[in-house]
């Protein structure tokens, strides 16, 4: 296939490893061929470059709208173009092999895996250890297992051979089926768990119990796909009868145990105390992050995106833009008098104090993706015990004028109350207030964002019915950690500098569960969630208040969970514990509830000459074959084959 040229090319930037510091050390490398591989510093600077292909995909915005719009978690916002509509399925875009950008995948996947089989031909001659190829395994069956999620079946002969590297241009493609490519996964992964080391070579590497937590994964989807419980169809198609004879409960065995393993055996990771300090900006890259693309403040070119000011794609991590609102836009008062016009009929007295700040709630607003009303309403809904609701939005943004040099010591907001730097200026509140609020009958109203004003407060209120597409929490999880603002605001549109996590240990205890509920453990699944819930309960520090606290629901949470857990009480955890994580729709894909659990959603729209707060139910379409994403078009435009053949390569749905 022609593009196969392309993936060599992508990784012709090899990189060398030091022996005396315990990171990666990137050495940028012009020229290679497959003689350097055939050396100790080609096999090790092949290594080198699979991790850095890793930040092509994650903390790339438009891969991670793939997996998060259109899913029980986000839907378009304000600004989204059709990168961000045409995966809603909602009617107002069309998702083609044009604008599906899963092919941020598929390319560099692709790429990965043409680097790991030329490492593999050329090992004996560099004469590496197992430990070292233990990563170069990982790294291949990590990637098919991406793909095959997404995809389908995928080729595992890239052109020169099955599992061999791309020598030459090759301009045709086969594609193998679901179980094939799975047996190859299940071996590369089974490789690693028994070559890795418990303890990782370098800051960031790969470990056992990172082969353990994927290759329990796989196991768990595989499980799925082999019992199919609701008809989803596969391609290419084929019988869904595993390759080795075992049934689907066979592998959610495997995955129940195996990640019991993980956990009973954790090495190096583990769950931190609180929910907060897992995602707070200074603690990145604690204990419970087993995987991650890395990410840099040192240096541009290390870190894959300008400091400065980026561009939203290619390297550079600016997951977090797409679902930050224009908080930027919220408006307040210069006097107590309120607004004041001038002879052309233009305020005179508003001020904006919200900056801009190179933030973990604030960051550069691109208002792409927006959070569905049901987040709020039906998931998280002990916000005031289960700090997994605190910990991962931000629901008060407050005036920070000083920053930007602003020494004015008060402002005028809702009901024109004073506040000072500091204070919220609004809030999303997290339960609908008892007191009654006034929301604009039309346009934006006074805070020129739609919020509303309730009796008493000096701050605007949104409460959870009147979420819209153009205000709503940010994720804070996600959001800008850096540490060079100074006094200032920073530089926040800089592409940021935070590891983006592809595997925390947390999700362990959930893989666990799930494969319990499926082997109609109940016992066990409820108290492998009833870890995570003891965890949530407990609070080090409140965002929405902006101070440390002491807190302990732990017993609360645990005492409600239920009796009986079933797959639906696992997804809802799932959402509780990784919301906006990118794996939304590796989630509904899996265990085949995507059209049930997001076919409908609430949210308030965007029309300005109406009130904010009139909310609309929407409507997906969310077909069996949509279960898998389109073969981006650029691999059908570079294959030189007949158009029948082009045709049958595609998924099914995609091809007209």
């Amino acid at each position: 296939m022609k593009t196969n040229l392309k993936y060599i090319l992508a990784v012709a930037s090899l990189l060398g490893l030091s022996s005396c510091d315990d990171i990666l050390d990137e050495e940028p490398r012009g020229v290679f061929t497959p003689e350097y591989y055939k050396t100790d510093k080609g096999i090790e600077g092949g290594l080198v470059g699979l991790y850095q292909n890793l930040r092509y995909v994650y903390g790339n915005m438009y891969f991670f709208n793939s997996l998060e719009t259109g899913t029980d978690e986000y839907t378009w916002a304000q600004s989204a173009d059709g990168n961000f509509k045409d995966a809603d399925l909602s009617g107002v875009g069309t998702l083609t092999p044009s604008s599906s950008r899963s092919d941020v995948l598929w390319g560099n996947a692709f790429s990965s895996i043409n680097s790991v089989n030329y490492i593999l031909e050329y090992a004996g001659e560099a004469g590496v250890s197992n430990q070292l190829l233990a990563e170069a395994y990982f790294f291949r069956g990590f990637n098919y297992f991406c793909l095959v999620q997404t995809f389908g079946g995928v080729p595992l002969d890239l052109g020169c051979g099955v599992l061999k590297p791309v020598i030459e241009t090759v301009r045709t493609s086969k594609r193998n089926t679901v179980p094939e490519v799975y047996k190859q996964i299940f071996s590369d992964l089974k490789f690693a768990v028994d070559n890795l080391p418990d303890n990782p070579r370098l800051t960031g590497t790969v470990t056992k119990n990172v082969a353990r937590f994927f290759l329990s994964k796989a196991y768990l989807t595989y499980g799925w796909w082999l019992e199919n419980p609701n008809d989803i169809p596969t391609y290419p198609q084929c019988s869904r009868t595993d390759l080795d004879g075992h049934d689907y409960n066979w592998y959610f065995e495997q995955a129940y145990n195996l990640s019991k393993e993980a956990i009973d055996n954790p090495g190096p990771y583990g769950l931190m105390p609180t929910y907060y300090e897992v995602n707070l900006g200074q603690n990145d890259r604690n204990k419970e992050c087993m995987f991650y693309a890395d990410r840099t403040e040192s240096s541009a070119y290390y870190n894959g995106g300008d400091l400065s000011y980026a561009g939203g794609s290619g390297t550079e991590q600016t997951t977090v833009w797409a679902p930050t609102w224009n908080y930027c836009n919220l408006r307040t008062y210069k006097t107590a008098e309120g607004s004041i016009k001038n002879e052309k009929g233009e305020e005179t007295s508003q001020i904006d104090p919200c900056k801009r700040e190179a933030a973990q709630w604030a960051g550069r607003p691109w208002t792409r993706m927006a959070p569905v009303q049901e987040v709020f309403l039906n998931i998280f809904t002990d916000k005031d015990k289960d700090s997994r609701y605190d910990g991962t939005f931000v629901t008060v943004y407050r005036g920070n004028w000083a920053k930007d040099g602003d020494k004015t010591e008060k402002y005028y907001n809702a009901n024109l109350m004073p506040i000072e730097n500091g204070d919220a200026v609004l809030t999303f509140v997290p339960e609908q207030l008892s007191t009654s609020v006034e929301y604009p009958q039309a346009g934006l109203g006074k805070s020129n964002v739609g919020a509303g004003e309730t009796e008493g407060r000096a701050d605007w209120v949104i409460e959870p019915e009147s979420i819209s597409r153009n205000a709503y929490p940010g994720l804070w999880k996600l959001g800008t950690y850096r540490t060079d603002n100074g006094t200032g605001l920073g530089q926040p549109n800089g592409a940021l500098t935070r590891p983006f996590v592809i595997a925390k240990f947390s999700e362990l205890y959930l893989i666990a569960a799930e494969a319990a509920v499926k082997l109609g453990k109940n016992t066990e699944a409820r108290e492998l969630v009833n870890v995570l819930r003891e965890r949530a309960g407990k609070w080090s520090f409140n965002n929405a208040e902006n101070k440390a606290v002491s807190e302990d629901f732990s017993s609360d949470l645990t005492d409600a969970t239920p009796a009986t857990i079933d797959i639906d009480y696992i997804l809802d955890e799932r959402m509780r514990e990784l919301f906006g994580e990118g794996i939304r729709w590796y989630d509904l894909a899996r265990t085949q509830t995507w059209e049930k659990r997001a076919g409908e959603y609430t949210i308030c729209d965007q029309n300005a000459d109406k009130a904010w707060c009139e909310r609309k139910t929407v409507k997906r379409t969310i077909e069996k074959f949509n279960y898998l994403r389109p073969i981006p078009i650029g691999q059908l435009n570079s294959m030189d084959m007949s158009a029948e053949d082009i045709s049958a390569y595609q998924n099914p749905g995609y091809d007209k």
